[in-house]
């Protein structure tokens, strides 16, 4: 069979060549895969803490939606989180202002703070070290 016969029946050029990947081969992508996802983590683990205050900061304003629903209904704001969910006295109440009709949890799962302060109120999350009144609680 000649050289062009080979190239168009696409056989092996040698009979004795074997196909596969050699142990050096592999051992190099092995290492290069290792380096790329030791990259990958590194660069990524920053990104939990912002994206659990993002995830925070949402809760939020879910909440202060359904405050100010709960305020147009009604007249004035509630006593608590608790009248966002559970008719008391209120004629006008149109609830529950939450979904799944339970107050949501911050992302490292304890429960938001709230107070009224004159015509307003303020929304408090505990933030990272889950202790309330500290310097990284995460506010309205």
């Amino acid at each position: 069979m000649n050289k062009i016969q080979r190239i168009l029946l696409l056989e092996p050029a040698s009979e004795n060549r074997k196909a596969g990947f050699t142990l050096v081969e592999i051992l190099l992508v092995v290492a290069i895969l290792g380096i790329l996802s030791g990259v990958a983590v590194i660069s990524l683990k920053g990104r939990t803490k912002s994206a659990s205050i993002s995830a925070t900061r949402t809760s939020i304003k879910a909440i202060q939606t359904a405050i100010d629903t709960y305020e147009v209904d009604n007249g004035a704001y509630p006593a608590s989180l608790q009248g966002l969910l559970t008719k008391t006295s209120e004629n006008n109440w149109n609830g529950p202002y939450l979904k799944d009709g339970r107050t949501p949890k911050d992302a490292w799962g304890t429960e938001f703070g709230y107070s009224l302060k004159g015509d307003s109120y303020e929304i408090r999350s505990a933030g990272p070290d889950t202790q309330m009144g500290s310097s990284d609680d995460i506010t309205n």
